[in-house]
């Protein structure tokens, strides 16, 4: 079972995203161990106080990962997958209980701190979404990948 976390600068607010998370979610019970962990975004009022805003969110970041982790940071400029190639990705964590943390930051993007620690930067795709979008998806491609190495069909 793969144990994996999810830390999310900022909070799904829309009720259509929490209950397209909590369907995912439900979904992956049999397949996975999924935290959340929801931190408030750092307010900022004009562009060149994003910077300030990305560090702050940095140190809540780094406060909740787990030495032992793997990181994953969810980037425009990450690896692009398929997902039977996410699939093979996960399997390793799949089979040793080691947690995987995924990271998705604010809309002011994430310090280049929590990338440096980062064993690995994940695009979902090279379109830009919202970080609500992308944590719903996410966690749609953790439930697809993890039935595909369970055996399951889907739709390629």
């Amino acid at each position: 079972m793969l144990k994996t976390t999810i830390i999310a600068v900022g909070k799904l607010k829309e009720r259509a995203f929490v209950e397209l998370e909590q369907e995912y979610l439900k979904r992956l019970r049999p397949y996975a161990k999924v935290k959340i962990i929801e931190l408030p975004e750092v307010p900022y009022h004009k562009e060149k106080e994003a910077g300030v805003a990305r560090r702050k969110e940095a140190e809540k970041i780094i406060k909740r990962l787990n030495p032992d982790a793997s990181i994953t940071v969810l980037d425009e400029r990450g690896e692009l997958l398929s997902t039977a190639e996410f699939s093979r990705r996960l399997a390793p964590f799949e089979a040793t209980g080691r947690e995987i943390i995924f990271i998705i930051g604010s809309s002011t993007g994430l310090d280049k701190e929590i990338k440096k620690r980062a064993n690995w930067l994940l695009a979902l795709s090279p379109l830009t979404f919202t970080h609500n979008f992308a944590r719903v998806i996410l966690e749609e491609q953790l439930y697809r990948a993890l039935t595909l190495s369970a055996g399951k069909i889907y739709h390629k």
